[in-house]
Formats: structure tokens, C-alpha cells, sequence
């Protein structure tokens, strides 16, 4: 049985491109100047407003990463290696097809809060672009054979009344969090528009391998089949 992790990184829309009626969806309840800025910034959280730029994989048996990312426009595409991590660019369409085909050789995938963004992101961004998937990414919540959320998992399907970020997961388990790097989601569409796609790519490889820690807590002290 084969296990891989993913996680994706998003850029979201320039609010000034988007027309009229939907400017004024994304700002119908912000009635504060903050609260406007904030619906101007939250366009990357939505496949309909974003695009992806990155998406990263691990294989919890053989620790072989594959990130393939957005080359910002670049007409050549990139294929480079990095210790076990393949990195490879392309456009958003040419990156979730490999994305797609890789995906097909696993049996198990584990995601941070996937169900509720990575999974369904990438099959609309997929459907957007005309890209059929090569597997459901959404079965059934209430059982992991097939997905481990581990979002779902570590909070018992929301026991805990709340979900904590994978940070602070990272912090309590001693885990190196990925944010201690410098980087936060928050500074990729900066990134983006800078053209520091690579980096964006290795941001979301530390992504996926704190995740694949984390996983591998849960699996040894928590789950039960």
C-alpha cells in the first residue's frame, strides 16, 4: 500500500478584474473599511476566484517528493532535482495533469483540512481548466482508508469544537512548523507577482513534509482502525 501527502499553495484574483456584480458579492456584508480589505484578500480561498500555483507531494514510504509549480509566465518549462524531490513547472492546466497522473499511484492520500480546501480546489480548478480527475478526492469523511484528513482526524471530526492550524498542530507535537522558514501563505501572492515560483514550490514541499510528521504521530499513537 502505497501512502502520499499533498498540500497546494493559491494566488487569488486581482479584485479590480473581477466585474461588477461579483465585487459587490465578495463586499455585500462588509460595512467596515477592514472588513472590505479583507473580502478584497480572501479571493485566493475560492477555485473561483484563484488559481493554483503549486502543488506538492510526499511518499510516506520512500520520502520521494514531487512539487510541480507555476514558472510565472516563464515559456520554458523547468524540471529539476533537489535531494529526492523532483520539481517540475508548467501552467496551472500542465501542473494539475501531472498532478492527476501521479496521484494514480497511490493507494491512500493524507491531507492537512483537505476536504474542506485542497481536495475540492483541485477538482474545480481541474473541471475549470477541462481536466478530468483520475480519482475521487472527496469519499466518504468518516473513514480514512482512503483519505486521512488529518484536519478531521486529530480534532474527531470536530470533538474538539474548534480545528487548529497545522502550526500550532506543528508546536504541540515538536514538529518544525514550515512557517518558521519566513514564509506564510499569506506572502505567496507576493511571491507570485515577484516570479518566485521555485520558492513558493519549496514552501509547499515543507508543507506537505510537516504534514507527513504529523501523520506519522497520528498513525502510530491515535488511529485505530
Amino acid at each position: 500500500m502505497l501512502t502520499v501527502i499533498f498540500d497546494i499553495e493559491t494566488v487569488g484574483h486581482e479584485f479590480d478584474s473581477l466585474d461588477s456584480m461579483s465585487q459587490e458579492y465578495f463586499l455585500r456584508f462588509a460595512e467596515t473599511e477592514p472588513a472590505k480589505e479583507e473580502a478584497r484578500n480572501s479571493l485566493s480561498f475560492f477555485p473561483l476566484t484563484a488559481q493554483i500555483v503549486a502543488i506538492g507531494l510526499l511518499e510516506v514510504e520512500t520520502d520521494k517528493g514531487f512539487v510541480f509549480y507555476q514558472n510565472c509566465g516563464s515559456l520554458f518549462p523547468e524540471k529539476l532535482m533537489e535531494g529526492d524531490t523532483t520539481f517540475q513547472s508548467g501552467s496551472e492546466k500542465e501542473i494539475l495533469k501531472l498532478f492527476w497522473e501521479q496521484l494514480k499511484k497511490y493507494n491512500c492520500f493524507v491531507t492537512f483540512n483537505g476536504r474542506v480546501f485542497d481536495c475540492p480546489f483541485l477538482m474545480l480548478r481541474s473541471a475549470i481548466n477541462q481536466i478530468r480527475p483520475t480519482r475521487n478526492l472527496m469519499p466518504y469523511r468518516y473513514q480514512f482508508r482512503e483519505h486521512v484528513d488529518l484536519a478531521d482526524q486529530l480534532s474527531f471530526y470536530d470533538a474538539l469544537r474548534r480545528k487548529f492550524s497545522l502550526h500550532m498542530w506543528c508546536q504541540a507535537f515538536g514538529i518544525p512548523s514550515p512557517k518558521e522558514g519566513g514564509v506564510t501563505g499569506l506572502m505567496v501572492k507576493d511571491m507570485f507577482k515577484q516570479g518566485k515560483c521555485l520558492d513558493i514550490a519549496r514552501y509547499c514541499l515543507c508543507d506537505v513534509k510537516a504534514t507527513k510528521a504529523l501523520y506519522l504521530l497520528w498513525d502510530q499513537y491515535i488511529k485505530f482502525l
